[in-house]
């Protein structure tokens, strides 16, 4: 018997940052996944087999008919030729995006919530702002089941209307490799992410200047709005750091390897925009890598302070660069920590575990038993 398939929806496919995504519709063994979106993205994550609805400018009338009314023949001629069990979509805007024509079509519907999609999108103001709820209420009610990165993720799920039955914590995961061998380390500090006010990255540049005269070895991978002012803000700080842009997911990894710390000082930004459970967290942590990060949002239920790593508070600078200085100074407890940080991912955070989980709620929401 073949097996089943679910079309996992992206609205964009697929941007370098969603390796998530990816990994998780890689990791299923026993349902086939087909990748549909809206429009392609040039990552290195997309793919050519990625299958696009609209991949041509002559498309974007087609295109602003969805995103308008929730509805495209176009796409459900897409759904109708792949003949999924199930869509899967990610984050709540694209769900429903892609609801009307999966209720059309009687294809039971999965949503993950991953964070601005039930933080700052459904604060915005405005007509935009009023849209949007409604847009995220009618996915959470078409939805079989709502799924939420994190504790707080589902907590806001909810507070936007989410039906508390429905909604149910699961944590992606990440792949967990061979424990690495000892590697050289040409840097002290490690941040990967997109430069977007909730990362926190000025709060980083500031932190590392605050060690001086010592002056950490750090490295910078990702792109975004503020990359060009975080660069001049190091400049101006006069801290060691070196910015790398987008990379793929293989050096990323090396740069990991090659660092003795992960630092993600992320924060809630002035919009409401919060993070759900950073996937370069738990990638570091599954590599052996103590994180110095913050309590915000689902960070605290993959880094235990003071058992997987430390934590301060978001915003304060003073004690991210005590963190930081800690463990740059402690080798032993850089070590301690990062080896309970691989032993939490493997046990909670297993990309093979999580997906084989996530199997079964597909095979819950198939046979009609979701609650």
């Amino acid at each position: 018997m073949p097996e089943p398939r679910v079309a996992i929806w992206r609205s964009a496919m697929l941007g370098g940052s969603e390796t998530f995504v990816r990994n998780q519709g890689d990791a299923l063994t026993r349902w086939q996944p087909v990748y549909l979106g809206a429009t392609k993205v040039d990552s290195a994550v997309a793919r050519e087999s990625d299958l696009i609805a609209y991949p041509s400018p002559r498309d974007r009338k087609s295109f602003l008919r969805l995103r308008l009314t929730g509805g495209s023949p176009r796409l459900r001629r897409l759904l109708e030729e792949v003949s999924p069990g199930l869509v899967h979509a990610h984050f709540g805007g694209d769900g429903w995006l892609v609801s009307g024509e999966a209720k059309r079509l009687r294809l039971p519907l999965i949503v993950t919530v991953h964070g601005h999609d039930v933080t700052r999108q459904p604060a915005s103001t405005g007509a935009h702002g009023v849209r949007y709820r409604r847009n995220l209420r009618t996915v959470f009610s078409r939805a079989a089941v709502v799924l939420a990165v994190s504790e707080v993720i589902r907590s806001k799920a909810i507070g936007w209307g989410a039906d508390p039955a429905k909604v149910r914590v699961h944590y992606s995961g990440v792949p967990i490799p061979p424990a690495p061998d000892p590697a050289p380390k040409q840097w002290d500090v490690v941040f990967i992410g997109r430069f977007v006010e909730k990362k926190g990255v000025d709060d980083l540049l500031a932190a590392l200047a605050g060690l001086a005269p010592r002056r950490p070895r750090a490295v910078l991978i990702g792109s975004g709005p503020l990359l060009a002012g975080m660069r001049a803000y190091a400049r101006e700080l006069g801290v060691d750091a070196t910015f790398l842009g987008m990379q793929s997911p293989g050096d990323v990894r090396q740069v990991l390897l090659a660092s003795r710390l992960l630092a993600a000082p992320s924060r809630t930004a002035a919009d409401g925009d919060t993070e759900g459970l950073p996937t370069t967290v738990m990638e570091a942590a599954a590599l052996g890598l103590p994180v110095v990060s913050t309590h915000h949002s689902g960070i605290p239920e993959a880094v235990v302070d003071g058992e997987t790593g430390l934590l301060s508070a978001e915003g304060d600078r003073v004690g991210l660069a005590a963190n930081l200085s800690r463990l740059l100074d402690d080798e032993g407890l850089r070590e301690k920590l990062g080896q309970q940080a691989r032993t939490l991912m493997t046990s909670k955070f297993d990309l093979v575990k999580q997906t084989a989980r996530l199997e079964d709620i597909y095979d819950e929401v198939t046979a009609g038993r979701s609650g």
